[in-house]
């Protein structure tokens, strides 16, 4: 089946909020939106046609899911991953970021550490401060344009803090890192040492690039919490629903009844049913899907090196959110946002949203018809070009 990547959906006057909440989050009207990371494509139409069918029975009452949902969530990761999550181990959340709340308050007493690496997604720091942890930061190391682990400084101050809980950001949002086997067993072997509980966010794990494996850390580690879901991969972040995979049982339960105080029950019926539908019928979209995104990658990396090569392309690994260094204009971030919102007329994610580590930096979600993407480059040319380049 031929997928239609290049066609521009309208997404104005839909409730979007990447299009249609400028003003109510402190930005202009009329900006051009490549901030937050879902994607401008329609979900896969495999997709469409079940929930359309759902749509026409007319009736949403309470629902929950059969053997087969688990059957198809299981055989996605066992075939891309290699990692089989059994059914009594796969707890079903309305999020990532839902289940994190739960499994800090599930994990850890307030006042005790949590660490994070940074820059990163910034909800892990909203989360951490309110629930009333006290946030740690191993930051990583930037060097020759590339990021790494700075495991000394990781080891340290796991040791010097009693840290209950480190949360894995793999694929690595914003930077791009798909943390190598390697990386992994050594983060692992640290936390297992110092009886640290790992928390992994791999809900980016189906956009990982040429050259670099995704590793499932539940591979590594069966006291591991897995947190994944269908929305970044199939654009259906709006439907609410994510699989989190807990093998430990005394862990699992934990982790139920702190859910269970939540008052959360039953997900959204239309979300679930996506989810399964995605994970069963989807890979042939993805795969092409994948493709239009390398196109749409390379497309960024020529132009910035032809048109803007001041601007460093961090090359990313995974994911489709793309991590631009503009340091080298010697910028602060507040002239630096003023510059793409005032002149650029772009609505990007600004570097500090995710941590002090990323000053001078911007975040820009490449998941858009390669039109739209040229239209934001040539944009960016036009407000950093060289010889009209004057700070005001």
């Amino acid at each position: 089946m031929k997928y239609d990547f290049d066609f521009m959906a309208e997404r104005r006057g839909t409730n979007a909020i990447k299009y249609d909440f400028a003003q109510e989050r402190g930005k202009p009207e009329g900006l051009l939106p490549l901030w937050v990371a879902d994607m401008d494509f329609s979900a896969p139409p495999e997709v469409l046609e079940d929930l359309q069918r759902s749509v026409r029975h007319g009736i949403f009452g309470y629902s929950d899911v059969k053997d087969d949902y688990y059957e198809v969530v299981s055989a996605w990761f066992k075939s891309h991953f290699g990692y089989a999550p059994s059914r009594s181990e796969t707890l079903k959340t309305p999020g990532v970021v839902f289940a994190l709340a739960q499994a800090i308050r599930a994990y850890s007493q307030p006042g005790e550490a949590i660490l994070i690496q940074t820059p990163v997604y910034h909800p892990f720091y909203e989360i951490i401060r309110s629930n009333r942890r006290a946030l740690l930061t191993n930051p990583l190391l930037y060097r020759e344009g590339s990021y790494s682990i700075n495991f000394e400084d990781f080891e340290r101050k796991i040791e010097g803090h009693n840290v209950k809980l480190f949360i894995l950001c793999n694929p690595h949002n914003p930077v791009g890192r798909v943390w190598t086997r390697g990386e992994l067993e050594q983060m692992n072997e640290i936390c297992t040492r110092h009886g640290v509980l790992v928390f992994s966010d791999e809900i980016h794990c189906d956009f990982v690039w040429p050259g670099h494996t995704h590793t499932c850390f539940g591979t590594l580690n069966e006291n591991a919490i897995l947190a994944t879901a269908p929305s970044k991969t199939f654009n259906l972040a709006g439907l609410q629903a994510s699989n989190i995979f807990v093998k430990n049982a005394k862990l699992r339960e934990k982790l139920k009844a702190e859910i269970h105080r939540s008052g959360y029950a039953q997900l959204n019926m239309l979300g679930l049913l996506a989810c399964q539908s995605a994970y069963a019928k989807g890979a042939a979209w993805l795969e092409a899907l994948k493709a239009y995104l390398l196109e749409n990658m390379r497309f960024t990396r020529a132009f910035l090196r032809t048109h803007l090569p001041k601007i460093h392309f961090v090359e990313p690994e995974g994911s489709y959110l793309l991590w631009l260094d503009f340091s080298a204009y010697g910028l602060t971030q507040h002239e630096l946002d003023g510059r793409i919102t005032e002149h650029a007329g772009l609505w990007l994610s600004s570097g500090t949203v995710f941590g002090p580590e990323g000053e001078g930096f911007q975040r820009l979600n490449m998941a858009c018809p390669r039109a739209r993407l040229a239209e934001a480059l040539s944009r960016l040319e036009s407000a950093f070009k060289e010889a009209d380049f004057r700070l005001k």
